[in-house]
Parts: C-alpha cells; structure tokens; sequence
C-alpha cells in the first residue's frame, strides 16, 4: 500500500486541510498507517498534480493562507480500483521484538523496561481510540451505528486497533511475567 490511498482514503471524510490530514492521521489513521507531516504535504502535492484530488486555497486574515483538499471522482475511481486488489501481507518490523528475542543474552532488566514503556504506550493508543469510537458512536450503541451509519470503514479499522494494542497488553503482560519468574529462578540458584 502506498501512502497515497491512505490519503485518499482518509479524505472520504470530507474537505480537509494539511494539518487536518495530520491530524487525521495522528487520532484514526495511525492505527495502520503511520505518516509524518512532511511526507503528507508531499503525497498531497502529488495528488493534486495527478488529478485524483482538487485544491484551493482558503484566504486568511493573521494566518497564512491555507489550502484545502477535496476528493475527485478520478481519486474516487482510484480507490475503487485500489479496493479491487489483493493485499500484500504485512510485514512486521519491530526493534522491540529483535530486542526480547535477544534477551536471553542481553540485559534483560532493560528489556522488561522497554516492554513495559510499550505497555504505556499501548494504554495511550487505547484511550485516545476510545475517546475516538465515544465521538464516531456519539451516544449510539455498536449496533445501531454499524446499522445506520452513512460510512463504517473508519469504525471497523478502529475495531482492529483496538485489538492490536489490547493484544499489545496481553502479550506484554505475559513477557514480563515469564521473564520475572526466570529472573527469581536464577536468583534462587545462585
């Protein structure tokens, strides 16, 4: 997947600007696509040029000017045919992973350390998906939402973060618990 059709994905939601793509992509995105800033000024830019979404340039007093993206039925029609084929597989690449299967020869007093930051950060992550899916809900329940919402994408990739990082806590959970016990046998044996 190319940054491309997350933008384009992400602009299914309306008019927005640069900063709201980032910070679209900051709250609902980043939970499978993560992008800076910079490269989102630069995948717009391409966009544009390419005619699969339309700028102007909103005038404003005290601010610089800002400009504006919208969706074209050229960008429409690319995601239509970005949805048609298959995905690749996701590659994970995780220093955290390289770092726990090292444990064993590493400093592991670090490493609980490390899985227990990415515990935190998962907790985090959690938070701001649940303040995300109260604000998508908006006093409905699950049922009712998926049943009369105009667009469901947006909840159902949000469902799958919120899977990820509670398997996130799952997993760090048991790590730390493992290593601990090894930690106290060793310790016992010495």
């Amino acid at each position: 997947m190319s940054l491309k059709h997350a933008v384009l994905a992400a602009l299914l939601e309306g008019e927005a600007s640069g900063y709201d793509l980032a910070k679209i992509f900051d709250v609902s995105v980043a939970n499978f696509w993560a992008a800076t800033p910079q490269q989102l000024y630069r995948e717009l830019d391409r966009l544009s040029e390419a005619g699969l979404i339309a700028a102007r340039v909103v005038q404003q007093e005290r601010r610089p000017n800002k400009r504006m993206f919208t969706l074209t039925e050229a960008g429409r029609e690319d995601l239509v045919a970005y949805t048609t084929n298959p995905p690749r597989p996701t590659a994970i690449r995780d220093e955290l992973m390289v770092q726990v299967q090292a444990c064993d020869e590493g400093d592991t007093e670090a490493v609980r350390g490390f899985v227990r930051e990415r515990m935190e950060w998962s907790r985090g992550k959690l938070a701001r998906y649940d303040r995300l899916r109260d604000w998508l809900l908006d006093g409905r329940d699950e049922v009712t939402y998926l049943r009369e919402a105009e667009r469901i994408g947006p909840y159902l990739t949000l469902m799958r973060g919120r899977s990820l990082e509670e398997e996130n806590l799952r997993w760090g959970e048991q790590v730390l618990t493992i290593l601990e016990q090894r930690l106290s046998s060793a310790k016992q044996t010495h």
